[in-house]
């Protein structure tokens, strides 16, 4: 199952980037043997609008265009559901079982995303109460597809 983390503004050159860099890597390399691979960043413009409101419609209509046919969404949002790496894991292992071809991780700008990507969504998730700069939430949604990964075929990554 491809996968794909689309995500509004660019990560620059340095730290922040190259740990991402080497999380896709790592599911790069590893998760073909549990068909979740290969993992993809797509990086969306922030909208230059002036009102919050239309700043996510831009958003919202850049993040629709990297959008895979049949792919199941994943929308990244505070008011989402949190889940243990075993759930997540398991999650993803559902999708990919299900014959899903692929998953679609959408990630909001600083003001975040419309209702209407909630409502649309197969699966709306949040990494605990508390909010973090949406540049870090692609690193952590890497790290935790690499973290599923090494779940699903036996790896010692993941220590509970």
């Amino acid at each position: 199952m491809r996968l794909r983390i689309a995500a509004v503004g660019r990560l620059k050159v340095g730290p922040e980037r190259e740990l991402l860099e080497r999380y896709i890597e790592r599911v790069n390399a590893v998760g073909r043997g549990v068909n979740l691979a290969p993992l993809e960043i797509v990086e969306i413009s922030e909208s230059n609008a002036r009102r919050a409101p239309d700043r996510i419609a831009d958003e919202w209509i850049g993040l629709g265009k990297p959008t895979i046919a049949g792919a199941r969404k994943i929308v990244l949002d505070v008011h989402g559901k949190s889940l243990s790496s075993e759930d997540f894991a398991k999650k993803l292992a559902a999708f990919r079982d299900s014959g899903c071809a692929a998953a679609m991780f959408l990630i909001g700008g600083a003001d975040g995303l419309p209702e209407a990507a909630r409502k649309g969504a197969d699966l709306v998730m949040a990494f605990g109460a508390a909010t973090f700069p949406h540049q870090l939430i692609r690193i952590l949604v890497a790290e935790q597809i690499y973290r599923a990964i090494t779940i699903l075929s036996g790896h010692p990554y993941h220590r509970a």
